[in-house]
């Protein structure tokens, strides 16, 4: 769970900057490398993991389900993976996800509903346990997985693992996590599953299996066709985490909207289905290069380098959702700063993340002045490039999710809009140097306990 509570004020504009910075690991990336880890056969070494709340929920987890986890120095980890099933735990064990959606998905629902005699009680924080857990549930359940009560789509939920696991054939929407879930269900099932995609969504989980030959096959088409073989022996891996493009993004926009700045991003990684917002942003003016390109353990790196520019209104199309879809809070929070009307199509997703991000975004625009409409899958915003900071304040408190405090963040910070932003301890479960970072950028604030 996170730390102790803190509230963050920013009050001065950010003055201009040239910086290089390191933004922090991928948290994708880092999770799946533990929960992967666990269940290949031998030692899997994985180093500059983020070590951040949702990173501890999932060790935390995995250590309950007897798996052995050695911290070897910061950001450097030793995975004991004993092989598929070797989870166990006593009957009805708790495991506390805390924020994470997606350790829940991939590994409370996703490996644990085909690892033989496993009845676990899966549950998180308040904001996880407010989220509908029913698309993974449904999909889970081809497995002969029971989830109890029955008909209850939200956590605290009751799992027992299937007793003979078989694979079926599964369409996916854009769901990164089900997918994974799937597959993570599937190597340890008997038989075949396959997974076809039409919109590519995030394949960090076929990535790291890749080096399994006998496991996984992706074959590339109008759709995308996954094919998992179960029972296969995993093998263990070496592996170095880059840094993460959402984060990347905050620092990004900063730089983009703020007058007369340059940054560079280090060796941030830019698979494709990740970087919607940056490719986005470019088409918009934005002078965003991608330079010193490498392959990091399968996934292609760069250090990014952003300059000061003239965005254009900012219009997302339904089919770039799944390619940025963490980014649509900062997205809305430069809508509102540029000139013109901004439209985002197919958001109707964002309001089972950590929060309702259309309702609170909303919220937020309302407090500055910024008119906006939004309806279930639509959000229009009519920017304000000379927004004064006169008699305006922007109060968030009770949201329990890291886009919403960040995005308001940098709204503050350009705009010098004097902001209290309450619980934002939630910041650290995927970005822990947030406010290193910006500090390092020359933003200044004061936290209060």
């Amino acid at each position: 769970m996170p730390s102790k509570s803190f509230s963050v004020i920013f009050k001065k504009k950010i003055t201009q900057f040239n910086k290089i910075i390191s933004v922090d690991s991928d948290k994708s990336i880092s999770q799946r490398s533990f929960i992967i880890g666990s269940i290949c056969e031998g030692t899997s070494t994985v180093k500059n993991i983020l070590e951040s709340q949702d990173i501890y929920s999932t060790i935390n987890c995995l250590r309950k389900l007897n798996c052995k986890i050695k911290r070897i120095r910061k950001g450097e980890y030793k995975i004991f993976g004993k092989g598929l099933g070797s989870y166990y735990c006593n009957k009805n064990t708790v495991l506390n996800f805390g924020n994470s959606g997606t350790a829940a998905r991939l590994l409370g629902f996703g490996v644990c509903s085909t690892n033989p005699n496993l009845q676990i009680k899966i549950t998180g924080d308040k904001s996880l346990r407010n989220r509908s857990m029913y698309k993974i549930i449904k999909a889970m359940e081809n497995f002969g997985v029971t989830f109890l009560p029955k008909n209850k789509f939200k956590l605290p939920i009751t799992l027992i693992s299937s007793p003979s696991p078989i694979g079926f054939k599964f369409k996916n929407d854009f769901s990164s996590q089900i997918k994974s879930a799937i597959i993570l269900g599937a190597v340890n099932s008997f038989g075949k599953t396959e997974v076809t995609e039409s919109i590519k969504s995030r394949d960090h989980t076929e990535k790291m299996l890749k080096h399994n030959t006998k496991v996984i096959k992706v074959k590339k088409g109008k759709e995308n066709l996954i094919e998992i073989n179960g029972k296969e022996v995993l093998n263990p891996f070496n592996l170095f985490v880059p840094g993460d493009p959402s984060s990347a993004s905050f620092f990004a926009a900063l730089c983009l909207i703020n007058k007369k700045s340059r940054v560079i991003l280090k060796q941030v990684h830019i698979n494709p289905t990740r970087i919607g917002f940056f490719n986005l942003i470019k088409k918009h003016n934005g002078k965003i290069f991608f330079r010193n390109k490498k392959v990091v353990g399968n996934e292609l790196t760069a250090d990014i380098h952003v300059k000061s520019s003239r965005l254009k209104p900012i219009k997302v199309d339904e089919k770039l959702f799944v390619s940025c879809q963490d980014e649509f809070p900062l997205m809305f929070a430069m809508a509102s700063l540029l000139p013109g009307k901004s439209v985002f199509n197919g958001i109707g997703d964002l309001a089972n993340k950590e929060s309702n991000r259309i309702k609170e975004m909303g919220k937020i625009l309302k407090q500055i002045g910024i008119k906006f409409s939004a309806s279930k899958n639509k959000m229009i915003i009519n920017g304000n490039p000379n927004l004064s900071s006169d008699k305006k304040k922007i109060a968030v408190s009770g949201v329990y999710d890291h886009r919403i405090l960040m995005s308001a963040a940098i709204i503050s910070l350009i705009t010098g809009i004097k902001s209290k932003l309450s619980n934002f301890e939630q910041v650290s479960t995927s970005c822990p140097n947030f406010l290193y970072t910006i500090k390092k950028l020359g933003g200044r604030f004061e936290k209060k306990n």
